[in-house]
């Protein structure tokens, strides 16, 4: 290629470097045919030098001259060099800090500029240079084009992005740091300002990381940090919304997000992961994790609000005893207070004996024989009464108060059991302190000198928490204790540090299988009778005992026994017991415990009494809530409501959310949540969403506990139109089924894994598995209705075309309420549901397609036409979001989660067989969707590009979308159904020949005028 000369560069005589230099015995002559010569000779070292080089081009922008060692750099982009537009051979740089606008701006303003930098990517890296130009003009002022030089600034700028990515980066992790988040924090805050959008903050904090540092050493520490910052950037999926902010302290910021339920389970997941064990340096080691939450606007406006509302909300989380995730409410600074007088008073609480004991029997689990008993410390506030253990323990332990608690606790049940009759055996908690103390033994003797206790009367439960950092003391204390003769218990086992390496050392005696694993043992999908069953064979390979704590219900204990526990401890036989009540017991020589309780467990009841608020007939009522689940309540305040009737329940802070009567005596209602509460990560519940105090005021709502008044503003006011102004969304749910008790069925329940299940097998595991404690419509549903038509029919035998010739003569005779076939539409579909998530064989031949949910919750009853469905399609093609119209459609075809959509993979589906598998994160929950045809057609139709595996990918990113809520809320708008949730798409059932005749198309078309759409392979 023939490069411009460097007399191209035309130098006029009257400038350039030579009419600016001076001579040292005075001016020079301007204009001198010297000093052109000598100036050119300078810029041509300086070109060959490499420093840098010069350019011109003509009034159109086009290169008339550059400099040698460019145009060789430049040689293999470019055919040609002159005569093409200079900016066209670079771009602005993405970084570039000047503020300036871009090279083509600059050049079509024939105006003069300085240090714009540019790049240009040359074979294998990126070299960046800063510009100046001077624009020129002819005698007649016509522009003629530009002059101007550049220097290479390529180290200097990667020096400049290795500073910035040092001082916004985290060092160790790789994370950002504490300053990046200050900065994404207020832009997502900005965005929730301005655009009415929430934003999620969850602090976490690392549950023991100091104990790993100081007995395995900083390297280590180090190391785990690595690995904490790579699990959590793998739970959240977006590295660039995980931060760390300093020693064992992460953040993670989720913005358009503020539903607790979503926030929730992730916060729980974030938990269990970090708390599985760690390989670190040939060492394995555990920690935990704790979350504390705040959303805006709700709990603060601006970053330092929103933070210190979160590190409250930690806070109060790692008191409630860590492993724990807990929201911000307006009661923890309270909280907070309450808990320094609180251990101000417990300081002075065992001189003043406001310290006892209590004795809760542990019983075998064959004879109903009482064993022993474990020693429990009580807390008798002179003002405020009893004080829970999970609240003053925890207390104890962060005071530095657990080890002279622990020490009187041992003392003094030793000195109550040596006065019992009988053998009856006494177990005494250890703490992690108290068991690396070196004076342990010399106290445990004592206790038993000083009492006369023969030492196998004596249990010492011992926690997994002893094995972190295990060292040669441990096996040391162990040998100690065992020389004493007293017995070792494992308490909480599977809890924490499980290793069968500690039980082939450690002398243990017993098992303690934790509560958390008998809680829920016996409700459908639960895996925890698996694990008791493992935990059982293990300790008796190992020749121990095993006893299962916190049995509540008969069917637990009937598990249990199954199971082959050998010993039971719950209220199902007895609460704990004073010691006189305990002697007063074993004065009669009766050590027999007849179990009783609860038959059957059912969904979490909360004893409680509060007040809160209930909206009813544009009045605002205080009343007294005394149970609370997750599902409904009993309230007690209002009298004679109807049955059905719809209320909105305040339950203050902003949580409202609407409720059916179910249940009516005199002033007293059991009442039936529209959408289940949630996990509060405390123990406790609350609502998915909260409603901000602005919208509250607005409304002129009071706070419960204020006066009872009327809401209304001169015209009545209908819930509608009041969930309309706080945001609500009554979702109009179909009544919980649930068991019934005068139903007489077999008492065997039916194996799933039968290919010949029929209807009525199948609906004793459906009563048997549904939960709720009001009784509905069910029993009669399914005595009057279905079973007789269905009841004998095996699934493989029952077609989509005649449930649905059913329903249409039912819907046509005489007395038939109006609402009754949709109603056993539903209860169809709960059924066959039920069949899918137990892999029942035959449930996989049934030709019902998409018409029947997936999933159990999405029997809500929500309905969207098909002219609504159009409409959403319709505006959901015209969306910047080119991949929008493929997600909802897929939503309503599939009833998949919007979560499992944005995750899914090819690899997930098997289109020759129509079938979708989902939840391969866990291969225990695996399931597969049976796919209808029109979705089948949706999935072929999909683009496919060249190294993304995501069935539903970002076009530009080749990524899963983190959300696709902002897109959803302007299309929803759009289409007129602002308050349709994206998740009532996973429940509308258009059929198949609703999609054939009148949506397909509608997915299908548009898609060649998509641009800058990757390539796409076969399928």
């Amino acid at each position: 290629m023939r490069k411009a000369g460097i007399w191209g560069f035309g130098l006029r005589s009257d400038s350039g470097l030579a009419a600016k230099t001076a001579s040292p015995t005075g001016p020079r002559r301007r204009g001198s045919a010297a000093d052109a010569a000598e100036a050119l000779l300078l810029m041509k070292n300086y070109e060959e030098s490499g420093q840098g080089w010069f350019w011109s081009t003509g009034p159109k922008g086009q290169l008339t001259y550059i400099s040698d060692c460019m145009a060789e750099l430049l040689a293999d982009q470019h055919a040609t060099l002159l005569g093409c537009g200079f900016s066209d051979l670079f771009e602005q740089a993405q970084n570039d800090l000047s503020g300036r606008t871009t090279l083509p701006f600059l050049l079509a303003k024939q105006s003069a500029f300085e240090k714009i930098t540019v790049r240009a990517s040359l074979g294998g890296g990126e070299r960046c240079w800063s510009i100046s130009g001077n624009p020129q003009f002819d005698r007649s002022g016509r522009f003629t084009g530009y002059r101007g030089s550049a220097v290479d600034v390529t180290e200097q700028r990667r020096t400049s992005e290795h500073v910035s990515q040092l001082a916004k980066y985290d060092s160790l992790t790789g994370l950002p740091n504490r300053r990046l988040m200050s900065e994404v924090l207020d832009g997502a805050l900005t965005e929730t300002k301005h655009r009415g959008r929430a934003c999620s903050v969850l602090l976490i904090d690392l549950d023991r990381f100091k104990q790993v540092n100081d007995t395995l050493g900083h390297p280590a520490g180090d190391a785990l940090l690595k690995q904490v910052a790579e699990r959590l950037s793998r739970i959240v999926g977006d590295r660039e919304r995980v931060f760390r902010l300093g020693g064992d302290e992460f953040q993670v910021i989720l913005p358009n997000c503020e539903d607790r339920g979503i926030i929730g389970d992730l916060a729980a997941e974030i938990i269990s992961n970090l708390s599985q064990p760690y390989s670190v340096e040939g060492s394995r080691c555990s920690i935990g994790a704790s979350v504390g939450i705040a959303v805006a606007p709700a709990d603060g406006s601006s970053r330092p609000d929103l933070i210190r509302n979160a590190d409250l909300a930690l806070y109060a989380s790692k008191s409630g005893g860590r492993g724990r995730f807990r929201f911000f409410s307006t009661d923890l600074l309270e909280a907070a207070e309450d808990k320094r007088a609180l251990e101000e008073d417990l300081r002075d609480a065992l001189a003043r004996g406001e310290i006892s004991l209590e004795y809760q029997p542990i019983v075998n689990a064959t004879t109903d024989h009482m064993t022993g008993v474990e020693a429990l410390l009580r807390w008798n506030h002179p003002a405020r009464g009893p004080i829970s253990p999970a609240l003053f323990i925890p207390i104890a332990e962060e005071a530095g108060l657990i080890a002279r608690f622990g020490e009187w606790a041992l003392r003094q049940a030793c000195n109550d059991a040596a006065t019992w009759p009988g053998e009856l055996r006494v177990a005494v908690n250890v703490s992690p302190i108290q068991f690396t103390s070196e004076t342990l033994p010399a106290t445990i003797m004592s206790a038993l000198a000083a009492s006369g206790l023969s030492p196998d009367r004596l249990e010492l439960e011992i926690t997994e928490g002893v094995f972190l950092g295990k060292s040669s003391t441990t096996d040391l204390m162990f040998a100690a204790l065992k020389k004493i003769g007293v017995r070792l218990a494992l308490d909480d086992f599977g809890t924490g540090y499980s290793s069968l390496g500690y039980l082939r050392t450690a002398p243990f005696d017993k098992i303690k299988i934790d509560q958390t694993f008998v809680r829920d043992a016996t409700l459908p999908d639960s895996r925890n009778s698996a694990i008791i069953a493992a935990i059982v064979a293990l300790a008796e390979a190992l020749g121990m005992e095993t006893t299962a704590e916190g049995i509540e219900y008969m069917d637990q204990l009937q598990l249990v026994r199954r199971l082959r526990v050998s010993h039971a401890q719950g209220w199902v036989y007895s609460q704990s017991l004073s010691d006189e009540a305990l002697r007063e017991h074993l004065r009669t020589g009766e050590f027999r415990l007849k179990p009783s309780g609860p038959s059957r467990q059912r969904s979490d009841r909360q004893a409680t009494y509060r007040k809160v608020g209930v909206i009813h007939a544009n009045r605002y009522h205080n009343v007294i809530m005394r149970n609370l689940s997750e599902s409904g309540a009993l309230i007690d305040g209002i009298p004679d409501l109807p049955l059905e009737t719809l209320i909105v329940v305040d339950f203050g802070d902003g949580q409202l959310t609407f409720a059916r009567v179910r249940r009516s005596k005199g002033r007293q209602q059991g009442v039936a949540f529209e959408q289940d509460l949630v996990d509060d990560g405390n123990g406790g519940l609350c609502t998915s969403h909260r409603v901000s105090p602005y919208l509250l005021k607005t409304a002129g709502l009071p706070s419960p506990g204020e006066p009872d008044r009327d809401i209304s503003t001169g015209t009545d006011l209908t819930l509608e139109e009041l969930a309309a102004k706080l945001g609500l969304k009554l979702s109009g749910k179909v009544q919980r089924q649930v068991p019934v008790r005068n139903l007489q069925w077999s008492s065997t329940l039916p194996d799933p894994s039968r290919q010949t299940l029929t209807i009525r097998e199948l609906s004793e595991r459906y009563l048997e598995s549904a939960h709720g404690d009001e009784i509905g419509d069910v029993e009669r549903d399914l005595r009057e209705h279905i079973l007789p038509q269905f009841g004998e029919l095996s699934l493989d035998r029952v077609s989509r075309a005649d449930i649905s010739a059913w329903l249409s003569d039912k819907a046509h005779e005489a007395g038939h309420p109006p609402g009754t076939d949709h109603r056993l539409h539903t209860l169809l579909g709960q059924l066959w549901t039920l069949a899918v998530e137990l892999n029942v064989p035959s449930a996989g031949q049934n030709t019902m397609d998409g018409s029947l949910r997936l999933d159990r919750r999405g029997q809500s009853g929500a309905e969207l036409t098909a002219d609504e469905a159009r409409t959403l399609l319709e505006v959901a093609g015209s969306s910047n979001n080119r991949q929008l119209k493929y997600i909802l459609s897929l939503m309503m075809l599939t009833g998949a989660r919007q979560r499992e959509l944005l995750n899914a993979k090819w690899e997930h589906l098997d289109l020759s067989r129509r079938i979708w598998f989902l939840d391969l994160k866990s291969a225990e929950k695996a399931r597969e969707l049976r796919l209808s045809a029109p979705a089948l057609i949706v999935l072929e139709d999909l683009p496919r590009w060249d190294g993304c595996p995501y069935l539903i990918a970002n076009p530009t990113t080749l990524k899963p979308y983190q959300s696709v809520m902002r897109s959803w809320d302007m299309v929803s708008v759009k289409a007129g159904l602002p308050h349709l949730e994206i998740d009532d798409l996973r429940y509308c059932d258009l059929g198949t020949a609703v999609w054939d005749d009148q949506l397909l198309d509608l997915v299908r078309n548009g898609r060649s005028g998509q641009t800058a759409e990757p390539v796409r392979i076969a399928s």
